[in-house]
């Protein structure tokens, strides 16, 4: 039920009212609905529809949660998120809700989200006569003197109506009689009745009168109670006590101490002994609080503080109080003393959180609202102003609303969950008082996640040195990234880039996505290949993923795979076996044949070592176990056999060797046979080569000089580059007879060199490594060296191609 005026002047108020809050505070102002509801209504009794008020959509009530928010009072109104109808709770009682005859007003939160909207509702309680006036005390005596001149007044029992307005008392009768009237004094809100002696009484005549005052509320249809009055009219004492004023106005701050003497009254009475002897009481019909905090001294009249005062609770107190003498009948007087209780700051702010959202993304913009609160003080004046602040270093700040002491909590700079994800926020309500007063409230905010980190590598590129003859299909190391995000965001799944034609190394690699181990689908050959690079890329499992690559580069390690091949002795049919005819005049030392043999694998795994296994003599000859080189101890004689058999073992270095034999057969023949033998090997080999010499010499002449020239430039090239080298490889040839391979390449600070059995003199084996593993001298060390030899190499280059 919206509150209406029939009254054109009412409507122009309000319209005026409207216009001036609109042009104040916008939009907001308009939120504020006013409604009247009469008190004692039944539970469910509509209000009025306030979501169709408010202009909001009906169909979304449920959804953006439309609801009363109570706070920290009773909820006397509910609203229906079905029709957005408000409607009453729960019986109200207005004299119980609202003290006094000022209009009574209730003022609600509505609140609704999505967007977070707020909206104010005051509810006005309209009284209804339910209450009857009632005497504290259905009977009252009084004692008056037969010569008591008229016009003479008495103060009755004041009746109390708990309603208000029209509803409270309206007047007092008096039944009718010849010698006593009512005059009622109007004092504030209250009615004061008095019994006014019209004409003189005559206690011969009649000596008590029975009287009964009705008090009457303004009600329809009105309301009573009644007061009997019963006068005994005595004789003598003709003065009664007087009171300097009638009214006494006084002001106690709240926080006076118990026991505290706040004010002393005094009357006079003209009489003497017992009739001017002043006794001072009470009035019989103030509220029972007023017995409990207050209490008067009946000699002195001293005003004493029994009770603990709050200005919050009352600020205001009115006493009335009797001084009476101790004549036959007793006179009394009558003064009110009114205790105005001042305000003291003692009563600290209050902060309520209406709204709370206890998470927030990471990624919100500054000014996102988090929380609406309120704050209040019971006190007033300066005491009741409040200053809030955030008080923790947080990047939130709180803004003003609309209303005073209403703010909303609102982000105020970026966030990341990475390096904070979590925030206390205290914030710290401070009244103006003296001393000033605070209130601290902290609340929880948990930052949640967004996929706003790449997953990282530790290291990029990776160094893998892997072994080969590996087992396939089995895995070869692992990569491992991280993510700062959490949980689906921080996921992380591995793939390789997969690049090239179908014969790629890469379609022999698989990568297990969720922990980044690698397996090689096939068996790697040192000998066909030495190095490869891929790159794997690791993806986190967000809506909207973020990846990063690393670049591995892969070296594989020589192992001792292959048998020494013998390339010489090498007979017709391909075995191992040869036939060397020699002079039997042969000095010792001479040199009978060269055993040459080749390994395909490197370092000391391709070393090779030459011995005799088997010899008709080992006097006669002897095997350089470095060269193969077989020569005659000593000369021979007469008596020494003419054919002998030599068998040679040759082996490498490696861990386990392998090996390989070849015969040598050595034949001892005559000086002339010999000759001869030579004479016609070379006859036919100068029948054979007769055509090709010439033609020999242009090729290798034309070679040599493509050679130099080839050298120069390379060398010039290589000079010319920094000294930084990565994986390059360099073949170097051992012309002792074995065939050695070398393998340099760079991994950060070290440059590594893979070599044969002739290792260079500088050169040093690295610990934990492969024993064919060597670690060669930086070059950025021997830059000076390196170019003066380019220089000297290149000068003699010259000087080889003018010659």
């Amino acid at each position: 039920m919206k509150i209406t005026t029939g009254s054109r002047t009412m409507n122009g108020y309000w319209f005026v009212f409207h216009v001036a809050v609109l042009l104040l505070f916008g939009k907001e102002a308009f939120s504020q609905i006013r409604y009247t509801v009469p008190e004692e209504v039944a539970d469910g009794t509509v209000v009025g529809n306030i979501a169709k008020d408010l202009g909001l959509d009906i169909n979304s009530l449920a959804d953006r949660r439309f609801r009363v928010v109570s706070g920290n009072t009773d909820a006397f109104f509910e609203v229906n998120q079905d029709n957005g109808a408000l409607y009453v709770r729960k019986k109200i009682d207005r004299e119980v809700l609202c003290q006094g005859s000022g209009a009574c007003l209730l003022e609600l939160k509505i609140l609704v989200e999505n967007p977070l909207e707020m909206h104010y509702v005051v509810v006005e309680i309209t009284d209804v006569n339910d209450h009857s006036p009632n005497f504290s005390e259905r009977n009252q005596r009084f004692e008056i003197a037969e010569h008591t001149l008229p016009g003479r007044r008495f103060q009755l029992h004041t009746a109390r109506d708990p309603d208000a307005g029209l509803n409270s008392i309206h007047t007092y009768t008096l039944t009718p009689n010849d010698h006593f009237e009512l005059d009622v004094r109007q004092s504030d809100e209250d009615k004061i009745p008095f019994l006014v002696l019209k004409k003189s009484l005559d206690r011969e005549q009649k000596c008590n009168h029975s009287l009964v005052v009705t008090a009457v509320d303004g009600g329809k249809p009105p309301r009573s109670g009644t007061l009997n009055v019963t006068v005994i009219v005595l004789d003598s004492n003709d003065n009664r006590p007087m009171f300097t004023k009638e009214i006494y106005e006084i002001s106690v701050p709240e926080n006076v101490l118990v026991g505290t003497k706040i004010f002393k009254i005094n009357a006079t009475d003209p009489d003497e002994n017992l009739n001017g002897a002043i006794e001072y009481s009470l009035g019989k019909t103030l509220k029972k609080k007023v017995y409990d905090i207050f209490e008067l001294d009946k000699l002195s009249g001293e005003i004493i503080v029994e009770g603990l005062i709050d200005y919050e609770e009352n600020d205001v107190y009115k006493l009335d109080i009797e001084a009476s003498d101790k004549g036959t009948p007793p006179l009394t007087g009558e003064c009110r003393v009114i205790i105005k209780i001042t305000d003291v700051n003692d009563n600290p702010p209050e902060i309520e959180i209406t709204s709370l959202s206890n998470s927030v993304s990471e990624d919100s913009k500054p000014g996102t609202v988090i929380s609406l609160l309120s704050v209040t003080d019971r006190d007033s004046g300066v005491n009741g102003n409040i200053i809030t602040s955030i008080i923790s270093d947080v990047p939130f700040e709180l803004k003003p609303s609309y209303k005073e002491n209403i703010y909303s909590l609102v982000t105020k700079g970026l966030l990341d969950r990475e390096k904070v994800s979590y925030y206390e926020i205290t914030m710290k309500a401070t009244d103006c008082g003296e001393p000033p007063l605070s209130t601290f409230k902290t609340l929880s905010i948990q930052i949640s996640d967004v996929n706003d980190n790449i997953p990282q590598f530790s290291q990029n590129p990776l160094q893998v040195y892997l072994s080969e003859n590996n087992v396939a299909g089995k895995p070869i190391f692992s990569v491992s990234a991280t993510d700062k995000d959490l949980n689906d965001n921080a996921a992380i799944s591995y793939h390789i880039v997969r690049e090239g034609s179908k014969n790629d190394i890469m379609s022999f690699l698989s990568v297990n996505s969720d922990n980044g181990q690698i397996i090689a689908l096939k068996s790697f050959d040192f000998e066909t290949l030495k190095t490869f690079q891929f790159q794997i890329v690791a993806s986190d499992s967000g809506t909207q993923p973020l990846s990063n690559n690393v670049t591995v580069n892969v070296f594989i390690l020589d192992q001792n795979d292959n048998a020494p091949v013998i390339l010489y002795p090498l007979s017709s049919n391909g075995s191992a076996q040869g036939v060397e005819e020699i002079p039997r005049n042969v000095n010792a030392g001479h040199l009978v044949t060269k055993v040459r043999a080749y390994d395909a694998d490197i370092g000391y795994n391709g070393w090779l070592l030459f011995s005799l296994q088997e010899v008709t003599d080992h006097s006669l000859f002897a095997l350089d176990r470095y060269t193969g080189q077989i020569r005659t101890l000593r000369s021979f004689t007469e008596t020494d056999e003419a054919e002998h058999k030599l068998l040679i073992l040759v082996k490498d270095n490696g861990n386990v060797s392998l090996s390989a034999t070849a015969t040598v057969i050595v034949k001892l023949v005559e000086p002339k046979e010999a000759f001869a033998a030579s004479d016609v090997k070379s006859a036919a080999k100068d029948v054979e080569d007769s055509n090709v010499i010439f033609y020999l010499m242009i090729t290798l002449g034309a070679v040599s000089v493509l050679f130099l020239v080839s050298i120069i430039v390379l060398i010039a090239m290589q000079c010319s580059k920094s000294t930084d080298y990565t994986s390059k490889y360099l073949p170097e040839t051992n012309y002792d007879g074995t065939l050695c391979h070398s393998i340099q390449y760079r991994s950060g600070e070290k440059r590594y060199m893979l070599v044969g059995p002739r290792m260079s003199i500088g050169s040093t084996i690295v610990p934990g490594s492969h024993a064919n593993t060597l670690v060669l001298p930086d070059r950025r060390r021997a830059s000076e060296e390196v170019r003066r030899f380019c220089e000297n190499f290149s000068l003699f280059s010259v000087a080889v191609l003018l010659i």
